[in-house]
């Protein structure tokens, strides 16, 4: 049986810790997700059960504290975490990504103390389900602009408007939602606020039918006239942007590490392919052209992961770290549609059959480029942080 990170020693040192959760993950992954991975992907069921599996392990809480019931670690188990089960599913690393970086990791980091101790345990054990909600049908990047919003009426918040591409969107048992308080455009005119899903007024929206991450949900959620309580506004009025810049950062490593599990995990299907494949009386990874391809594979991976691991250190130190997230989610992204891509090539018309893996990690990298603000997005912000 995998050992369950709760039970590893806090005081080990990180690169243990990082063997011992790739060692948990890589055994999970073999009995619960290789199996059911391509009957998840065409059905796009979202699969709760191994959810709740996950939150056993303390994968679902990975960077909340034990006193609140998680895994208490850093940024670099919590990478090696996500690139373990994306090399496997992306879908599953999107959604452990999801819960841990954007749902938990907004209370944890800007919650009051009696938020943490209510939700924080529920969502490290996946006894719920985390949702995130910034993004609008009209309002993408355009944040300040967002329809949402939230009026105050005596000890309660009254939300009305629609969010989508939201991950856990119509299964997630509480949402962290960001909702306008303010006239449009301007500064500090956004609040966040918990929501929980038998809240009156709070109801599901529309799946969406993607290419890839199918196993992933993502949907819409929808409020009408919701009421929450006073209790459940984080920080305070006015702070949602500023919180959410700083969720963000986190997130774009969330993104950096998906992208690099998935380009390993494609990379790792073509090596094994290619030394099986034969042409004209050898395998075809003694040919130049495939090996050669193979290497840059490798290498470009590499430098994704030391760009990512870069940014999981600074986290860890409490830096700033806008523009080492954004290069790395950048990069990292870009390297998986490539490297996928470069799969495909290796297994030939197999790589364009749902029979091999490749065409699976295809589908699943493009997302990384658009996900938590897409590469032209991330530019902005490198820039941005160079220029200052």
């Amino acid at each position: 049986m995998p050992t369950n990170v709760l039970d590893i020693p806090t005081s080990a040192f990180v690169f243990e810790n990082q063997e011992m959760i790739s060692q948990m993950v890589r055994e999970f992954s073999e009995k619960e997700m290789i199996p059911n991975r391509m009957k998840w992907d065409e059905s796009q069921h979202f699969p709760i059960d191994l959810f709740k599996k996950m939150g056993d392990l303390g994968l679902m809480g990975v960077l909340v504290p034990q006193e609140y019931g998680g895994a208490g670690f850093g940024y670099h188990e919590y990478v090696t975490a996500i690139i373990e089960l994306a090399k496997v599913d992306g879908s599953i690393g999107l959604s452990m990504a999801a819960h841990n970086s954007l749902c938990a990791g907004h209370i944890l980091q800007h919650g009051n103390e009696t938020q943490k101790a209510y939700y924080l345990p529920k969502l490290a054990t996946a006894e719920w389900i985390g949702a995130w909600g910034l993004t609008e049908p009209n309002t993408g990047s355009d944040a300040g602009n967002m329809k949402t919003t939230a009026i105050k009426e005596g000890d309660e918040w009254i939300i009305n408007g629609a969010k989508n591409f939201i991950t856990h969107g119509n299964s997630g048992d509480i949402a962290v939602v960001i909702a306008r308080t303010g006239e449009p455009n301007v500064s500090r005119n956004a609040s966040t606020f918990i929501v929980e899903r038998d809240n009156p007024g709070f109801r599901q929206g529309r799946k969406e039918d993607k290419l890839g991450m199918r196993a992933s949900e993502t949907a819409e959620m929808i409020f009408e006239d919701c009421r929450v309580s006073e209790e459940n506004l984080i920080g305070e009025v006015g702070d949602g942007f500023i919180q959410s810049l700083k969720v963000l950062d986190g997130g774009r490593i969330s993104i950096a590490a998906l992208s690099c599990g998935i380009a390993e995990g494609a990379l790792n299907a073509a090596v094994q392919y290619s030394k099986e494949r034969e042409q004209f009386g050898k395998s075809i990874s003694q040919f130049q052209g495939v090996s050669f391809k193979l290497a840059e594979m490798a290498t470009k991976i590499e430098a994704a992961k030391q760009l990512t691991f870069n940014a999981a250190e600074q986290k860890n130190l409490g830096r700033n770290v806008t523009k080492e997230s954004a290069m790395a989610k950048l990069y990292s992204s870009e390297i998986a549609v490539e490297v996928a891509d470069g799969a495909v090539q290796v297994f030939g018309g197999y790589g364009y059959t749902k029979d091999y893996p490749a065409e699976k990690y295809y589908r699943d990298a493009k997302l990384c480029t658009i996900g938590e603000g897409t590469s032209e997005i991330q530019k902005i912000v490198i820039s941005r942080a160079l220029l200052a």
